[in-house]
């Protein structure tokens, strides 16, 4: 009995610990910004949508506006490969915390070289050249979470844009919309954006209308960053 709620014990441990999708930053003009993947200790990596590391560390939410957050520098243990490691990933980080980060090699495909293969329990995949030139290299999956992006056969406002994650879709305002909101976000899931056209005030053209800057749909936090 000790034996198996020991097992017990792990498997919860485990599971609390297991990295996920805290957050997707998309900027007001619907350019993504990057994926925030948590991982152990409340530490929060952010990913561009290549697949790099741009910063990672604990978020801390501003007293004023908790939609305001930043990432404050992790002092805990930060281990990088080395000079014997393979090529393609010496000298990137191996460790945050107790959470390892693993990369493509140098014998791997020419688009996955250097890019991570994971991050703790966290399998990443990526677009092949196969499936698209101008996708090629992008992240096509955060473990469970299937990624989709707009490609060259999409209308050019939307082109390399944010599709889909996981079961939330993402769609942006077309280029023979309004100038004042082309190109922007127009929806996530079921919630929609509207914006100040070019026929309204000059200084309010482009802003929000109607929409929330800061979102939750289906267990991942939407931001978008003015």
């Amino acid at each position: 009995m000790k034996y198996f709620f020991t097992i017990f014990c792990f498997l919860c441990i485990s599971a609390i610990n297991a990295q996920s999708i805290s957050k997707v930053t998309i900027k007001s003009n619907g350019d993504f910004e990057y994926f925030s993947i948590g991982i152990d200790n409340g530490i929060t990596v952010n990913l561009s949508k290549t697949g790099e590391i741009l910063e990672y560390g604990a978020e801390v939410i501003s007293d004023r506006n908790r939609n305001l957050t930043r990432l404050e520098k992790f002092m805990g243990r930060v281990e990088k490969y080395t000079e014997f490691d393979n090529e393609a990933f010496r000298g990137k980080v191996k460790y945050i915390g107790m959470t390892q980060i693993t990369y493509f090699a140098s014998y791997d495909k020419e688009e996955l070289r250097g890019k991570i293969r994971s991050i703790g329990t966290m399998v990443l995949d990526y677009y092949s050249k196969a499936e698209s030139d101008m996708l090629s290299g992008y992240i096509k999956s955060l473990g469970s979470n299937q990624v989709q992006w707009y490609s060259n056969f999409d209308n050019e406002a939307m082109r390399g844009k944010l599709k889909s994650i996981g079961m939330t879709n993402i769609t942006y305002y077309a280029s023979f919309d309004d100038q004042a909101y082309r190109g922007k976000l127009k929806s996530i899931g079921n919630n929609s954006f509207t914006y100040y056209s070019s026929m309204e005030r000059k200084e309010y053209a482009g802003m929000m209308k109607t929409g929330t800057q800061s979102q939750y749909i289906n267990g991942i936090r939407f931001y978008i960053k003015y």
